[in-house]
């Protein structure tokens, strides 16, 4: 194995880039969002995956119990101290399809922005062109027409016939897939691999409640919000990525405002 000397990284390789002008290619605000980008896509979504796996696990018992059983029989068919390999990854179907569950009941990340490229018509609302759009995988995940009984912890959910598409979108879908997610798989599963069979845990404190809990009864909208993410991911032409810069002018919030 070969050490990197100290400019190959993300930052000096992007900053070392030109053009055939010998000009920049990316300025100092587009550098600043592509690393931002990466500290959080890269780390942040996976870190809180992880703990939540943790924390059902231990409230779970029985989810524990089968994750266990399973990655114990890949340990058992390595030699002391090999890796794992691809072909042990393959195996880890229930583990991934508990992973599944969680980011379903707790997304990584609540949703994306997004900016109108053209006037789009839904359900006899009319949204211009420039508005700009939020959606939220919670509000698709949590729709009782594509889980049934959403509040369960239920990892069958994606065994033998998948989802409907575009209604399980912790990592998104369509053309904005996170194109970290094969990253993010392989992350979590050696993740719990090497923490179930090593360490069983429990709750601290088993009674403690919520510090937020969900209000008992759910609102219910008369405007299906997640068919309109079904739509606009059935038309992604529509949609265009907003730069971060402009996120915080949007919601409202202004540099030395107060609360």
């Amino acid at each position: 194995m070969q050490m990197a000397t100290p400019t190959q990284d993300l930052l000096s390789h992007i900053q070392s880039v030109v053009d055939e002008n010998g000009e920049h290619l990316m300025s100092e605000e587009l550098v600043a969002e592509a690393i931002m980008g990466l500290l959080l896509a890269g780390y942040d979504g996976v870190t809180s995956t992880v703990t939540l796996i943790i924390k059902y696990l231990a409230e779970l018992p029985h989810i524990y119990d089968a994750v266990y059983r399973k990655q114990l029989e890949i340990a058992k068919s390595k030699a002391p101290r090999e890796l794992l390999n691809w072909k042990d990854i393959q195996k880890m179907k229930y583990s991934w399809n508990v992973a599944c569950e969680v980011m379903r009941l707790l997304p990584p990340s609540p949703g994306v922005f997004r900016e109108f490229t053209n006037d789009f018509f839904y359900a006899g609302f009319t949204i211009p062109k420039g508005w700009k759009l939020h959606w939220s995988a919670h509000s698709t995940q949590w729709n009782p027409q594509y889980f049934p009984d959403p509040e369960k912890f239920d990892p069958t959910r994606f065994e033998g016939t998948r989802p409907v598409p575009y209604t399980h979108v912790p990592l998104g879908g369509g053309p904005s897939l996170c194109p970290g997610r094969e990253y993010a798989r392989l992350v979590i599963l050696v993740f719990m691999h090497n923490v179930v069979k090593r360490f069983r845990w429990e709750k601290l404190l088993p009674d403690e409640q919520t510090p937020l809990p969900y209000p008992s009864k759910r609102a219910s909208y008369s405007f299906d919000f997640s068919c309109v993410f079904y739509s606009i991911l059935e038309q992604p032409s529509l949609i265009k990525r907003i730069p971060l810069r402009d996120i915080d002018a949007y919601v409202g919030i202004e540099e030395g405002a107060d609360g």
